[in-house]
């Protein structure tokens, strides 16, 4: 993490793909996550890697429970974009306490710039907390998932839940 803020103590995390293809031997966004938080020492229990369908209550039940466990931070991957069948972004919002609007602007930017030009436009990707917690809503794509975490995430994780558990 390149913060300077030093917890004492592992940050936990969960990831929450959401797709109707993808299972867990498919799953490459999930998976990415989870490899690029444990290069950061941030730990993901097997308990804390699910897929759930495109269906506003799987979402929203599976958070809810990691919203009451002593996860840190929840990361979801998919449902992000403009098709009738993305809802994670409609299911996700209404739960936070707070936006983090600037997650959104930087994402859509630094995907702009560096990623997908255009089509930067058509993310929606969002976060948030819950509380004390955190809530990353990237879309499905590994190379997203990989702008956001190298980039977004693990750079400031650290410095954000210290924020949030002080």
């Amino acid at each position: 993490m390149h913060s300077d803020i030093k917890l004492t103590r592992k940050i936990q995390s969960a990831v929450l793909t959401i797709s109707d293809t993808r299972d867990y031997k498919t799953d490459k966004s999930g998976q990415l996550i989870k490899s690029l938080l444990a290069e950061e020492n941030v730990e993901v229990r097997d308990e804390a890697y699910k897929i759930v369908k495109d269906e506003p209550q799987a979402i929203q039940t599976q958070i809810e429970e990691w919203l009451k466990s002593d996860v840190d931070v929840i990361i979801t991957t998919g449902g992000t974009g403009i098709s009738p069948r993305d809802i994670t972004i409609e299911t996700v919002r209404p739960l936070f306490t707070k936006e983090i609007e600037g997650f959104g602007e930087l994402f859509r930017y630094l995907s702009y710039t560096e990623d997908v030009g255009t089509k930067a436009l058509l993310s929606r990707a969002i976060a948030g907390t819950v509380k004390n917690k955190l809530i990353f809503c990237l879309p499905g794509s590994s190379g997203a998932v990989k702008l956001a975490l190298n980039k977004l995430i693990k750079p400031e994780l650290n410095h954000l839940v210290h924020e949030l558990t002080k």
